[in-house]
């Protein structure tokens, strides 16, 4: 098994022996491509790497063997146009199987690959290649991708070079002929051009819910971090087929679509579709017997709503879920209805897995459970003194004694920011939770999001799930709106169901729902009902936003 020559062991009693037993060796000058993808294929061509499909009815199969080879013409291809060690290249590219072969290809040479979302537009691309320095853009051939990118070029002095995939366009690379012609052979670099551990192998612009995106570096150890994303939060088995929701723009595709799945065994499973449609998924996931999966709350709250009986859901072991605090309601609604135990996890894009709910521990419905091996987690208050149990307070990670395999190297050419978030040995996440007696920890929302209304402290999260309970309610934000008696006051700006419409009868039916579920100084007392709420384009609501219209 490959993992035995990073874990010097995999089986553990329970939660404490795990948080003080689990070790990953890191060896040195680690590069996944090689190390993982290429070993894999030497050793056991055959085995079963990739499952793809599209909501189009097209499907195809990859092996370690292919994914070895694919890999090699993709690093001649970046070769043959100049792409070298530490040179940074931009993807856009959806869940399009060229992408992993891509990605491959840039870890083979050394390159650092910036995974980036269709939604960018034009002035989304041209931060990103001046923030960077982006040598190369690869994008799918769709027409409104294209436009942005040829019009972010004029302004974007140093991407030298456009690549299409899926077609072919004047004034483009045609990647998938050349890509086709390329060599199969690459041998590992060696000397000065070989890679270390040390060197950045991914680049991920955060979708920041607040200012200009940050670029949060990883090394060549970060894949590692992932085995425990991957065997022990998500579960996956050897052999077993994985399915994370995540467009590959995102840092969550990382965690649930490469690194730790192929590491542990498994194989993963992409479906790529346009718009995501509950019953297709659901579909999908019974059609090839999925065997593990995770996705955020929302995709949950789509599936309870649906008839879960006309699917055959049995081939599913484990089903795992992040991206913003679970919803008591669905938990249980799932559980109903699968059996399955919802498993909450925490992170960021700067971090691995470092709270989860762990399979020694018993779920406690919308907490993100206990924190992973290697993190040192602690909550501290406004005077920096760690919190007493059930008092709110930021997460921070004690680095002191040491960093976990995974985590960020500080925000690329941002000193300033990365000593801001990280300095004297602790790392400040910038997200509020609180504890229980038993140790499990409960996320209250980011520390800019808190309301503060007659001296009480007031997560936006706890009000919106007592929102989302009530039928009536499809999405809400909480936010503050300053308030000359009570400093600020809680206001939701509600998405209505289809069924509802806006009127004072509902607004005073929702304000009494959310007393009789939460504590009843924490009800919205301004309810705006609205036909969207404000996102970032990874989909994370823009709280920010509602405030400042509000001031």
């Amino acid at each position: 098994m490959l993992l035995d020559r990073f874990l010097p062991r995999q089986e553990f009693t329970s939660y404490e022996d795990f948080y003080e037993n689990f070790k990953i060796n890191v060896p040195e000058n680690f590069n996944f491509a090689f190390d993982v993808v290429d070993v894999v294929a030497a050793e056991n061509p055959e085995r079963n790497a990739m499952v793809w499909c599209d909501d189009k009815g097209a499907e195809a199969r990859f092996s370690f063997a292919q994914m070895s080879y694919y890999s090699n013409k993709a690093a001649n291809f970046f070769k043959s146009h100049g792409i070298k060690k530490g040179d940074p290249v931009m993807m856009i590219l959806k869940r399009r199987y060229e992408f992993w072969f891509c990605l491959l290809g840039l870890h083979k040479i050394g390159a650092i690959c910036i995974p980036a979302t269709h939604l960018l537009t034009k002035k989304d691309i041209v931060y990103r290649c001046n923030a960077a320095d982006i040598k190369m853009i690869v994008c799918v051939a769709e027409d409104e991708v294209i436009k942005h990118v040829e019009d972010a070029v004029p302004e974007s002095p140093t991407l030298k070079k456009k690549a299409l995939v899926g077609g072919s366009k004047e004034g483009w690379i045609d990647f998938t002929s050349e890509f086709e012609n390329a060599s199969d052979k690459f041998d590992r670099p060696v000397g000065s051009e070989a890679t270390c551990n040390s060197d950045i192998m991914l680049l991920y612009f955060t979708s920041g819910t607040t200012g200009m995106p940050k670029m949060v570096q990883h090394d060549f150890t970060y894949p590692l971090g992932h085995i425990l994303t991957a065997k022990y939060w998500q579960n996956v088995s050897e052999g077993g087929l994985h399915l994370t929701v995540a467009d590959t723009g995102w840092a969550k595709a990382m965690w649930g679509k490469i690194y730790g799945q192929w590491l542990s065994g498994a194989s993963v499973f992409v479906y790529d579709y346009d718009k995501f449609v509950p019953g297709e998924l659901l579909n999908v996931i019974s059609k090839h017997k999925i065997t593990s999966f995770c996705a955020p709350p929302t995709i949950y709250r789509f599936f309870i709503k649906e008839d879960l009986t006309k699917y055959d859901l049995s081939s599913l072991q484990h089903c795992s879920i992040a991206g913003e605090p679970l919803n008591p309601e669905v938990y249980y609604q799932f559980l109903k209805a699968t059996g399955l135990e919802l498993r909450e996890g925490y992170g960021q894009t700067e971090l691995t897995v470092t709270i989860a709910t762990y399979p020694w521990m018993k779920p406690k419905p919308g907490s993100m459970g206990k924190p992973s091996p290697g993190y040192h987690v602690a909550l501290l208050n406004d005077d920096g003194k760690p919190c007493e149990i059930g008092e709110e307070g930021q997460i921070v990670i004690y680095t002191d004694k040491s960093v976990p395999v995974g985590m960020f190297k500080g925000y690329y050419r941002d000193p300033e920011m990365t000593k801001k978030v990280w300095h004297d040995g602790i790392y400040y996440t910038g997200d509020m939770a609180w504890k229980d007696e038993d140790g499990y920890f409960w996320f209250v929302g980011r520390a800019d999001d808190l309301i503060k209304s007659s001296g009480y402290r007031i997560g936006p999260f706890e009000v919106e799930s007592a929102l989302l309970e009530h039928p009536a309610v499809l999405e809400c934000a909480i936010t503050a709106v300053p308030d000359p008696i009570r400093g600020q006051v809680v206001k939701a700006t509600v998405v209505l169901t289809k069924n509802y419409q806006p009127g004072d009868d509902l607004v005073k039916e929702l304000q009494d729902h959310v007393k009789r579920v939460t504590a009843p100084y924490k009800y919205p007392r301004i309810i705006e009902f609205v036909d969207e709420l404000p996102k970032t384009i990874s989909g994370k609501i823009r709280r920010v936003e509602i405030r400042e219209k509000d001031k």
